[in-house]
Formats: structure tokens, C-alpha cells, sequence
């Protein structure tokens, strides 16, 4: 059996999967109809959650961007990568810097088949995947650092990866882990779907998709967020919602909230 024909037997077509109903949101080709079926359901329970999806791929744009070309970080490990899209962290790092490093983490082996073949680089940077659960964060790091140079400042993306780490404690324990684990100068790039008194819709919509979908989703409110980026030095505007982080245009709030941070 082939490296690939491993990885789609170990996908599950029978249920629908957060990266893959991510995927059919942002127009993407990498889904099934069990996710699309769900994607609709749960889009007719809250109408606006593709541009919730929009949101966070812009901001991640917007962040990389800055970071690259106005910061000067030339590193970058994204873990909870999803299925490849437009503009991936490496293309918009790479096209600020071509020497950028990007390393992508997720576990899910959809991703892990199509990063084979679409994550790529500039020859003068480089790119690299590794298969692992963001809780493994020491085999990330000794994995990561084969091809990032960890003493030298990281952006660490977190892009709606740890909604799916249940316990509160448990999930700034593995940001804080990894963070610790960066030198001075290295930036926290995280997003979040919140829960609020203000957008009911959302949490309607998260618990149709936990007792339908996998993995299971935690929501937290704006304020528990920022506990993220304790020791941190926030870059404006704060933690805020995805399309109102630096918007090249006006913006509606969304569900989807982040922030940078720098570490001191």
C-alpha cells in the first residue's frame, strides 16, 4: 500500500470533520458530503459562519504579512495547519522574504496527503509538515527545530486549533509550553471562536456540531483568550475579532476573535 493510500484509510468519510467542512466554507475542493451536508446545516443554524472561516484566513494573511515584512520574522511554525488553500502562511511569509522557514503541524491525514504535494517553497527558503497532535508539544519542537533554527525568534500560528482542547488549564498549558520554548522577539499569532451573550446563533451552531461532528469544539469568551498571551506584549489592536485585526477595509464583528503577541 502506498504512503497516500495509509493516509485515506485512515480518514473516517462517515462523519463530518471541522478541517474538511473549514475547506467547503472558503470554497475549497477537499471535502465530502457528509461535511458539506453538515457545513449547511450548521450554516442554517448561523448564516454568517463562512465568513467567520473568510475572517480567520485573512487575518492569518494580514499577521504573516506584518510579521515577515514589517517585523522581520523569518520563521514560522503553524500548527493546526487545515487543508491547504490560497495564500498558505508559507506563500505569504515566502513572498515578503523568500528565505522564510515554515513548518506546518496538524494531524489529520487529509491534510497530511495534499501537504505532501502543495506545500512547497522557494528554493532559497524552506517548508516542512509534520504529523503530530498539538498536545505533543516536546516532539514538535525537537521535529520543528530540524528545520527551524529555535533559537532565533518563531512565529508560532495557532489558527482556530485550540477550540479543540477541552480542559481551560490544559489548553494555555501547551501555549505557554510552547511559547516558553522560543527566545526573545518570537510572536504568538492565535484565533478562536467565542462564545457571547450577543451571538446566540453561535452557540446553537457549536452544539449541533458536537453531538454531529469530530472533533468536539470549545468555545471561550473574548476575555479567556487573552490569557493566551499572558507575558506577552499585544500588538494593536489587541485581542479582537479576525476581521477587525488591521482591516484593509471596514469590517463586521465575526465569532472568530485574535491576536499577536510579542515575547519580551
Amino acid at each position: 500500500m502506498t504512503d497516500n493510500a495509509h493516509l485515506l484509510a485512515r480518514i473516517d468519510t462517515t462523519r463530518p470533520h471541522t478541517a474538511r467542512i473549514w475547506n467547503y466554507w472558503t470554497g475549497g475542493k477537499d471535502n465530502y458530503t457528509v461535511d458539506r451536508e453538515a457545513g449547511d446545516q450548521i450554516r442554517a443554524l448561523h448564516p454568517g459562519i463562512g465568513d467567520y472561516a473568510l475572517a480567520d484566513r485573512l487575518f492569518l494573511g494580514r499577521a504573516v504579512h506584518h510579521l515577515a515584512a514589517e517585523v522581520g520574522i523569518r520563521q514560522f511554525l503553524d500548527i493546526g495547519t487545515g487543508l491547504p488553500s490560497a495564500d498558505n502562511t508559507h506563500e505569504v511569509a515566502q513572498r515578503a522574504e523568500p528565505g522564510a522557514r515554515i513548518v506546518y503541524v496538524d494531524n489529520d491525514p487529509l491534510v497530511l496527503a495534499h501537504a505532501r504535494a502543495l506545500l512547497t517553497s522557494t528554493p532559497e527558503g524552506r517548508t516542512d509538515y509534520l504529523d503530530a497532535d498539538l498536545r505533543d508539544v516536546d516532539t514538535i519542537l525537537e521535529r520543528a527545530g530540524r528545520t527551524l533554527d529555535l533559537s532565533r525568534p518563531v512565529a508560532l500560528m495557532l489558527l482556530g486549533v485550540v477550540i479543540f482542547i477541552e480542559d481551560d488549564e490544559e489548553s494555555y498549558g501547551i501555549v505557554h509550553r510552547l511559547m516558553d520554548a522560543l527566545p526573545a522577539g518570537s510572536h504568538l499569532v492565535l484565533s478562536h471562536t467565542i462564545t457571547s451573550p450577543a451571538m446566540p446563533d453561535v452557540d446553537a451552531a457549536v452544539a449541533f456540531w458536537n453531538e454531529h461532528g469530530t472533533p468536539r469544539l470549545t468555545q471561550r469568551t473574548p476575555q479567556q483568550l487573552t490569557r493566551y498571551f499572558d507575558g506577552l506584549e499585544m500588538l494593536e489592536p489587541g485581542v479582537v475579532s479576525c476581521s477587525q485585526w488591521r482591516p484593509e477595509v471596514t469590517a463586521d464583528e465575526v465569532a472568530m476573535f485574535g491576536g499577536v503577541g510579542r515575547k519580551p
